[in-house]
């Protein structure tokens, strides 16, 4: 059993290292005083700008597939620059990638909204979340309805990140009212220009709010349902099951980076003539962080290398999903504790983190809803404690 990287792995992932050191955490300030003063943090134009600058450091496209100009690396490789991205509180991504449903595209969709998502040209959103139908996405009430031609969408979707910034929405909607609950729903490529709009949410997270989007009598035409009429929700359970080790790798990085800070920072705080570093209970604080980190570490590259293989990973992907949401969680808790006053505040990024982090226990499926899953798999034989595939 091989647990190295290769070296192309450690290339990439030392290159995604510098990139985040060098252009993104410098700009952690200017973001944290910009939403000090109610600005957005970071604005579009820089994150295209350093889009293109990681671009023409081969850190583009790395999970596409070649014959989509993709660099076609790997779920592993794709997971070890999350780590590296979430070790900033800069919302960046590298690019060239697209939601994995938009390779159900025919061709003509492909042109249309495959490609130039790839080209970083166009920006979607995954729109399925409903007031009354979160975790328990059977439930979504927006109609679809048949006319010449196509069909007509009513109704409303919420929280739905990327909203405000998307030029097309990838939309789930009920077009079989007699089927049963979770049957019946088909996927639909919605362009904004077709009569859609969004407005965003405030929550207790960063300046980049999730959204609602309304539909009201917006007409879709026939060629822009994605896959098959009626299995929308099988394809999208697939797909939001494959990206569930997403935001545990990103805690990854971000713990990793907030347990560095604490361990600086006691080195140097002295309280009753003491460093905080000989405090036994700053010890166990730092000790408990770095174990959890490591174990999530190895979850969720274990997830990954499991997609790489080719083997079913979504059970393995719902326990990284809890395991890491919770831990890191945990983790921003002690370090602001250690920090004291100056973490409460808003001039360093623990505070933003501690807020930002408290959603991930939500979104994606919340810790319930893994919690059943995993029950599940293992009271009904799906998966068995101590077996290896």
């Amino acid at each position: 059993m091989n647990f190295e990287l290769t070296e192309q792995q450690k290339q990439i992932q030392s290159a995604a290292r510098h990139f985040v050191d060098e252009l993104l955490i410098p700009l952690e300030p200017e973001l944290l005083r910009n939403e000090r003063e109610g600005r957005p943090g970071i604005e579009l134009r820089q994150i295209r700008e350093l889009q293109q600058k990681a671009k023409t450091q081969g850190l583009w496209g790395i999970e596409t597939p070649e014959e989509y100009g993709g660099a076609n690396l790997g779920t592993v490789t794709s997971a070890l620059l999350k780590m590296e991205l979430g070790r900033t509180c800069i919302p960046f991504v590298f690019g060239g990638e697209a939601d994995n449903i938009l390779y159900l595209c025919n061709k003509a969709q492909q042109n249309k909204y495959l490609l130039p998502v790839i080209a970083g040209e166009r920006q979607s959103c995954f729109a399925i979340t409903e007031r009354s139908a979160g975790s328990d996405a059977s439930r979504i009430q927006m109609s679809a309805e048949r006319v010449a031609d196509g069909w007509v969408l009513n109704g409303e979707k919420v929280f739905i990140t990327n909203g405000n910034e998307a030029d097309f929405a990838i939309v789930f909607a009920v077009t079989d009212v007699q089927a049963e609950p979770g049957k019946g729903i088909t996927c639909f490529l919605v362009d904004r220009d077709m009569g859609w709009t969004s407005e965003p949410i405030p929550t207790m997270g960063g300046d980049k709010s999730p959204s609602v989007l309304t539909f009201n009598q917006v007409f879709v035409p026939n060629g822009n349902v994605l896959g098959e009429e009626g299995q929308g929700l099988t394809t999208a359970m697939q797909w939001i099951s494959r990206g569930r080790w997403v935001i545990p790798a990103i805690a990854v990085g971000a713990s990793g980076r907030l347990i560095h800070m604490a361990i600086d920072y006691v080195k140097e705080r002295s309280t009753f003539g003491e460093r905080l570093a000989s405090r036994q209970s700053i010890q166990w604080m730092i000790a408990d962080s770095a174990v959890e980190l490591e174990a999530l570490k190895w979850l969720v590259l274990y997830t990954a290398w499991r997609v790489d293989q080719g083997l079913d990973a979504r059970h393995h992907a719902t326990m990284s999903k809890l395991y890491g949401a919770g831990r890191a969680n945990d983790i921003v808790d002690r370090v602001l504790q250690i920090f004291g006053g100056i973490g409460y505040s808003k001039d360093l990024p623990i505070e933003r983190w501690y807020r930002e982090m408290r959603v991930w226990r939500i979104f994606e499926g919340t810790d319930e809803i893994q919690r059943m899953i995993i029950s599940r798999n293992l009271l009904k034989g799906h998966v068995r404690i101590g077996e290896w595939d």
